[in-house]
């Protein structure tokens, strides 16, 4: 099962590295890494195509600008398409999403759909957060749960596994989100569909180097998009 492992970076030259390694070093040969990068200002581009030249499981996506975490994850879906692969993870750049998660995620990817690594089941949680945060995140992930009719109980977390069938299902192209509202929006596009889909317990720690791109504006404006995948069209 090749699976490709997508990390979106934007400024992210003090962690790609060392997590780049790390990913390479916790899995199998047929795992292999994306970094798609935003032209990143701080030379996290040249970084990357430096660790991939050291690596032929390390790969680089440039893309032209910022333009968000949902296109860059949606062009590195389609990348991966192109070659083949059957499994895409997604993972944060910043070490907030541990790769010693990886290999239960791998292991539950052979019998379900889709798999979340999940911060809020019974196992899961955060470290280095103030409460405001907790609470935001928490309570957002309960906002969109309870007006989506889901059972899924860590809807805007960034830590996922899929299937190339889901994505293929969902019809990538007809995404309406960026940003925060994009794991959402495709969390639920799945559970729509009725793809097997099973939370594992991880423990995210807030980044420790590095400017975080979250704020309470990005994650109102996601909410405030709930209600138009409740009701809009769309696979």
């Amino acid at each position: 099962m090749r699976a490709l492992i997508i990390i979106p970076t934007y400024n992210e030259i003090e962690n790609l590295k060392a997590l780049v390694q790390a990913i390479v070093a916790i899995t199998p040969a047929e795992v292999e890494v994306l970094v798609a990068d935003d032209n990143s200002p701080d030379g996290t581009g040249k970084l990357a195509d430096e660790v991939a030249a050291a690596s032929s499981r390390v790969h680089v996506l440039h893309r032209e600008r910022k333009m968000g975490l949902g296109p860059a994850y949606i062009s590195g879906f389609r990348w991966g398409f192109e070659r083949g692969f059957e499994v895409f993870i997604e993972m944060d750049a910043d070490f907030s999403h541990n790769p010693k998660h990886l290999p239960q995620m791998l292991e539950l990817l052979n019998t379900h759909d889709v798999v979340i690594g999940s911060r809020y089941v019974p196992g899961g949680g955060t470290v280095n957060w103030g409460l405001g945060r907790k609470i935001l995140s928490r309570g957002g992930s309960l906002y969109a749960r309870t007006i989506l009719g889901a059972t899924i109980r860590d809807f805007t977390g960034g830590f996922n596994g899929w299937h190339k069938k889901v994505l293929d299902k969902t019809d990538l192209g007809s995404l309406k989100s960026d940003g925060y509202s994009f794991q959402i929006e495709l969390k639920y596009r799945a559970f729509k569909n009725g793809f097997k889909i099973v939370e594992f317990p991880i423990v995210f720690e807030d980044r420790k180097v590095g400017k975080s791109k979250m704020n309470k504006r990005i994650v109102f404006e996601a909410l405030g998009r709930v209600w138009g995948f409740r009701f809009g069209d769309g696979p």
